[in-house]
């Protein structure tokens, strides 16, 4: 079995033992998509890439 950190907590746990990988439980999950929701985590863009508001789809 191998040794994994949570990414919330970042403490050790058995990845066999946690159904909420890849977070040693299901409130590190909890806590980390709240942090998304409230955009606390965002991911980085390229200054050079356009928006969605930039895009248009062309059919």
């Amino acid at each position: 079995m191998s040794a994994q950190r949570c990414p919330a907590c970042e403490k050790l746990f058995l990845s066999a033992q946690s159904s909420a990988k890849p977070f040693c439980s299901e409130r590190c999950r909890q806590i980390d998509l709240g942090l998304w929701l409230e955009e606390r985590h965002s991911v980085a863009v390229r200054p050079d890439e356009k928006s969605e508001e930039e895009i248009t789809l062309d059919f």
